[in-house]
């Protein structure tokens, strides 16, 4: 029976290793081992994700574990199955009020919390029902439903799979169990005796290592669909949605930390007339080539959205004014790449700093990025501007 069990174990962990391999990069692969790494849009998409699904445990659970008390009532004898139905009425009420109570954020920190809550209720109903349960003779049909009782970490740990977890986080998150697991075979069980506990322990240990295995596969997979979702597929920046929640969340930490946000707003210059006399196909590698060079003088910590047809947003983090206007200086002498016709492609370009402008919400801020480009545009175009005048124009 055991061997059977470790067969399929070890198969359904090759496919869910094969769900996790792939072309993955050290950058990848660590983002699926390590949950430091993770940019912001993962870690809030990610937090949403579990803060759903503990909610939705923990309701079904509560209607659930109280359903049981009806096999403990027909199998056990009095006082046992009063003290466990006091258990399973408890834990009940703790899923529900987890349920209820829990609201859904985007806060990862808050998310840790409330997969930990959601796994110490069984692990606490574990913890005094096994006492409970070895203090009493028991025998026949009742020994089977106590070893339900017994398999309860397994259960749980296998449980972990549903969400999209790291590698160390599966650890973590399944130490509490492998423990209290271990804390029941010392303490002694009617259903098998200690050695035959620590046999378990090594079936305990795989089911963790599969249960890892598909929440790194979900892991995988949810950010394989965050970025097909939030690039666009011709130039390969931002799409116009992400791009503001991502600028949304930097404007709301510079204003905390105090710290500067450069936004640059680029328009290419004559760009309809490309696909009126080229076509769009020309039109396409135009743009390709321009966010091309746009990526060439950007940090790791910037951004770039496709804000428009033409248009594109850089976001510059902890960048002043004159940071955002050098770099943005390189890329006009680096060009931004060739028209059909042979001719340089130019920009008319317009910058707002959050520090230096003031504005009270990041639309403002790019609305005043977004102006200066007009701005920019009635100057004579090929030009940038840093300020509300004409004044603020670099040559």
């Amino acid at each position: 029976m055991y061997q059977m069990a470790l067969d399929t174990l070890r198969q359904f962990a090759e496919r869910a290793f094969q769900a996790v391999s792939g072309d993955f990069s050290l950058a990848q692969m660590r983002d699926l081992l390590l949950p430091d790494g993770h940019s912001p849009l993962i870690q809030r998409r990610r937090a949403v994700l579990i803060h759903s699904r503990v909610r939705m445990v923990a309701a079904t659970f509560a209607l659930l574990t109280p359903l049981w008390i009806v096999i403990d009532v027909l199998i056990f004898a009095w006082p046992l199955w009063g003290w466990l139905a006091v258990l399973r009425l408890a834990a009940s009420a703790a899923f529900g009020a987890l349920a209820l109570a829990y609201r859904t954020t985007d806060d990862m920190a808050s998310a840790w919390r409330g997969l930990a809550m959601l796994l110490a209720v069984p692990t606490t109903f574990f913890l005094l029902s096994h006492p409970m349960l070895n203090e009493e003779l028991i025998a026949d049909s009742a020994l089977a439903v106590a070893a339900g009782y017994a398999f309860l970490p397994f259960v749980m740990v296998a449980g972990l799979s549903v969400f999209p977890l790291t590698a160390i986080e599966g650890l973590l998150f399944a130490l509490p169990l492998l423990v209290a697991h271990l804390a029941a075979g010392l303490w002694g069980s009617l259903v098998f005796p200690f050695p035959s506990y620590i046999g378990a322990l090594w079936l305990l240990l795989l089911i963790m290592v599969v249960a890892s295995l598909a929440a790194m596969s979900q892991l995988h997979f949810m950010m394989a669909l965050v970025a097909q979702a939030s690039h666009d597929g011709l130039t390969g920046a931002f799409g116009r949605r992400i791009g503001e929640e991502l600028l949304r969340l930097q404007y709301a930490h510079g204003r905390r930390a105090g710290q500067p946000l450069a936004v640059v707003f680029v328009d290419l210059d004559d760009f309809k007339a490309v696909n009126d006399r080229y076509g769009h196909d020309e039109g396409d590698r135009v743009l390709r080539n321009a966010a091309e060079a746009i990526r060439g003088i950007l940090r790791q910590s910037d951004l770039l959205v496709r804000w428009g047809g033409e248009e594109f947003l850089i976001v510059m983090p902890n960048t002043t004014r004159e940071g955002a206007a050098a770099a943005v200086e390189r890329l006009r002498r680096n060009g931004l790449g060739r028209r059909p016709d042979g001719l340089r492609q130019t920009a008319s370009i317009g910058i707002a700093e959050s520090v230096e402008d003031r504005p009270d919400a990041w639309e403002k801020l790019v609305d005043l990025a977004d102006h200066r480009m007009y701005l920019a545009k009635e100057a004579g175009k090929d030009c940038v501007i840093t300020g509300g005048e004409r004044a603020g124009v670099l040559v």
